[in-house]
C-alpha cells in the first residue's frame, strides 16, 4: 500500500466537533460575531471581536471582497404526475444566455440540482413556478443538465417562489430572516446568482466599512459565483486527487489596478473569504500575473500550491475534510490551522456559515 504523506491525506484533516458548535442561525445582530487571529508565521491566538478587524489590518491594506449576492435558487414544483420535486438551479443567471421562442417565452440549458422521492427520468418534464424544464442529462450526486423554458425575466421567478439553499448542516428551512441576512452588505443586486453566501462577509456591518476606511484601509471587489461545489465533500483519499467544481468569478479592472498597486507599494491583500481568495488566485494562475478576468474556474489550493496574490485572508471556521480546511491550511499550515481550531472549539466559536471568523495574518 502505498504511504500518503499526511498533508496529502485527507485523514490528516479531520477532527471532532461537537454538534452544538454548528452554528444554526446568526448572530443575533451583525457585527457581533468573534474574532479569532492567527499569527501564520508564529501560531499565535488571540480572541478578539469581529469589529476589533479595523484595528488589526495593516494601514493601507487592500482589502477585497466578493460582491456576488444569493439567489433565492431553491424551487418547488411537481411532477407531470403530481409528484412533489425540487430544483436548484446551479448555473450563475450572468451566463444564462435565453433564446427566444416563437410563442414569446425563452429557453436555455442550464445545470442544476434535482430532488423528488423517484428522481426524475431523463426526457421528463417537470413543472414549476415560471417557468418549466425537460431533463436532458443526468449526472452524479443528483445534479441534471436542464432545458429551462420561462416567461418574462427568470430572476424575478426565483426572486418571487425561490428558497434560499442554506447549507445542508443547517438542518431548517429557510425563513423570511435568511433572505436577509444570508447576504453581505456589500452584495450587488447586479451580481445576483450565488447559491450559498460568501459567509466571510457576514460579518461586515456599514459601521465596520466606516472605520476601516478611517483606518485608511482599501476595499476592492471581485466577483465569484458561489456553486453547490462549496459544500462537496472530498471524497479521495490522496487530496491530489480531488477535482472541484467550476465557478465563474471575475476581477474588474478597477481591483486588477489595485491589486497591481499594492502588490508594488508592498501593502497586503486581504482577501474576505476563501471564494474571494480562490478568485485572485485564478486569476493570477490562468493570466500568469495580475489583470482583469473573466472565466471558470475549478483551482483547488492545496499543500505545494504558492499564493501568488493573498497576504492575508479572513474566513469562517469550515467543515472536516473539506476543500476549504485544506486551502486554509495551505496558507498558514495544516498542524497551525488545526492547533487553532482546536483552540476555537475549547472556547466554543461558532462554526460554518453562520458561525465566527478568523483573521489569517
Amino acid at each position: 500500500m502505498t504511504t500518503i504523506a499526511p498533508e496529502f491525506n485527507l485523514q490528516s484533516y479531520d477532527f471532532d466537533l461537537p454538534e452544538s458548535l454548528i452554528a444554526q442561525t446568526p448572530v443575533q445582530k451583525r457585527g457581533q460575531s468573534r474574532l479569532l487571529v492567527l499569527d501564520s508565521s508564529t501560531g499565535h491566538l488571540q480572541d478578539r471581536s469581529f469589529t476589533d478587524l479595523p484595528t488589526l489590518l495593516p494601514p493601507e491594506a487592500l482589502v477585497v471582497v466578493n460582491n456576488s449576492k444569493v439567489l433565492p435558487a431553491r424551487m418547488i414544483g411537481h411532477k407531470e404526475s403530481g409528484g412533489r420535486v425540487e430544483f436548484l438551479l446551479l448555473t450563475p443567471l450572468s451566463v444564462i444566455m435565453g433564446q427566444p421562442n416563437v410563442d414569446g417565452t425563452y429557453s436555455a440549458d442550464v445545470l442544476g440540482l434535482l430532488k423528488a422521492s423517484k428522481a426524475p427520468r431523463q426526457g421528463e418534464l417537470l413543472h414549476f413556478p415560471g417557468f418549466s424544464l425537460v431533463v436532458l442529462e443526468k449526472k452524479d450526486f443528483g445534479q441534471a443538465v436542464v432545458r429551462l423554458n420561462w416567461h418574462g425575466e427568470l430572476a424575478e421567478h426565483f426572486l418571487g417562489q425561490g428558497h434560499i439553499p442554506l447549507p445542508p448542516y443547517i438542518r431548517r428551512t429557510d425563513t423570511a430572516d435568511d433572505h436577509s441576512r444570508y447576504q453581505t452588505v456589500y452584495a450587488r443586486q447586479d451580481k445576483l446568482g450565488s447559491v450559498a453566501a460568501p459567509t466571510a462577509g457576514l460579518h461586515f456591518t456599514p459601521e465596520v466599512m466606516e472605520e476601516l476606511a478611517c483606518h485608511h484601509i482599501r476595499l476592492a471587489e471581485v466577483t465569484l459565483y458561489v456553486g453547490y461545489g462549496t459544500f462537496s465533500p472530498v471524497r479521495s483519499q490522496d487530496i491530489r486527487d480531488h477535482v472541484m467544481h467550476a465557478e465563474y468569478a471575475e476581477v474588474p479592472e478597477e481591483t486588477a489596478r489595485a491589486i497591481a498597486q499594492a502588490k508594488k507599494e508592498g501593502r497586503p491583500v486581504v482577501a474576505v473569504g476563501t471564494t474571494t481568495a480562490r478568485t485572485l488566485e485564478s486569476m493570477a494562475t490562468q493570466q500568469g500575473g495580475v489583470g482583469a478576468f473573466r472565466g471558470w474556474t475549478d483551482i483547488f489550493i492545496h499543500p505545494g500550491y504558492r499564493f501568488k496574490v493573498v497576504d492575508q485572508l479572513i474566513t469562517n471556521f469550515h467543515l472536516p475534510r473539506s476543500s476549504l480546511l485544506i486551502m486554509v491550511s495551505t496558507l498558514a499550515g495544516r498542524r497551525r490551522i488545526l492547533d487553532a481550531y482546536a483552540h476555537a472549539i475549547r472556547q466554543e466559536y461558532r462554526f460554518f456559515s453562520y458561525g465566527d471568523a478568523m483573521l489569517i495574518c
